[in-house]
């Protein structure tokens, strides 16, 4: 019978996974190699092995992971308590408070989600994107709630995208000791939906 795996063992996985997040972010999945990820992780190629068997299996754990943890952010405001906000308005702002903070914590890990998905096997990559056309449906179902008589047919898919487009690229000019935090940029975001530039 197999030994169950230690708690030390899970630690030691999220520790593979947060090194080898940063790898892939400033090196690409293609030009990073396991013996970089271990070197980063502070242990041998052979003793990441014992970790992962590959290397897309580390960027599969990876975006696995990271996707879960989004869909639990939205997850939290698909549904908020009854009389919080009749017009969806507040689970919205809930939202994108609540994922501007996941990107500041997990900037690496957006990056490769962003740019490697495609470096997954086809039943991988497929599993990852599905989760993301999920988490743009949720965030077009919470945009019309909050703006129904914004959202239209011919203009919802727009106006999503839009609303994506202004928090997921975020690590490339936020900087959490920059001018503008994460929080004071979801105000911003926030304020733009509710206001415009008027």
């Amino acid at each position: 019978m197999a030994r169950p795996k230690s708690s030390e063992h899970a630690l030691r996985r999220d520790e593979i996974l947060d090194r080898a997040a940063l790898c892939f972010a400033r090196s690409g999945y293609p030009g990073t190699g396991m013996a970089e990820i271990a070197a980063a992780s502070g242990t041998s190629k052979a003793r990441l092995y014992h970790y992962y068997p590959a290397k897309q299996a580390i960027l599969f754990d990876l975006l696995d992971r990271y996707t879960l943890r989004l869909l639990a952010v939205v997850a939290q405001y698909q549904h908020p308590a009854p009389g919080c906000d009749p017009d969806g308005r507040s689970a919205l702002h809930g939202l994108i408070r609540g994922l501007l903070g996941e990107y500041q914590s997990s900037a690496s890990r957006h990056v490769v989600l962003l740019h490697d998905t495609r470096f997954l096997g086809d039943a991988q990559r497929g599993l990852i994107l599905q989760r993301q056309r999920d988490m743009v449906s949720a965030v077009k179902h919470l945009l019309h709630r909050a703006y129904p008589n914004r959202l239209r047919p011919d203009n919802q898919a727009a106006v999503t995208m839009l609303l994506f487009g202004m928090i997921n690229w975020t690590f490339t000019w936020l900087r959490p000791d920059g001018a503008m935090s994460y929080a004071g940029f979801a105000e911003e975001v926030i304020q733009t939906l509710d206001r415009g530039f008027a």
